[in-house]
């Protein structure tokens, strides 16, 4: 079912580097009573930064709701920009 490995993570406002979003963040959106929406149901956090999907979740439609998430959480500010992307294997 969780074929793909994602990072997750943020760049605060005039950072250079991004910072691995805390395991969290990630898991407090993967709870489906809080998204309500059953597309992300295909999501596993497995650590800082880290999460697995199935195939069926839209990575630009994970990411612009966990953006949203996050911001409405007060984990993200004005200014801040999340990446989500494929991880590379390790």
């Amino acid at each position: 079912m969780f074929l793909r490995k994602l990072k997750v993570d943020y760049l605060r406002n005039g950072e250079a580097a991004a910072s691995a979003c805390p395991i969290h963040w990630i898991d407090n959106f993967a709870m489906r009573n809080f998204t309500n929406d059953a597309i992300f149901d295909d999501t596993l956090p497995i650590g800082d930064g880290l999460i697995e999907v199935g195939l069926r979740v839209p990575e630009e439609r994970l990411q612009t709701a966990m953006d949203d998430w996050f911001r409405r959480k007060g984990y993200l500010k004005a200014g801040d920009r999340l990446l989500v992307q494929e991880a590379r294997p390790e």
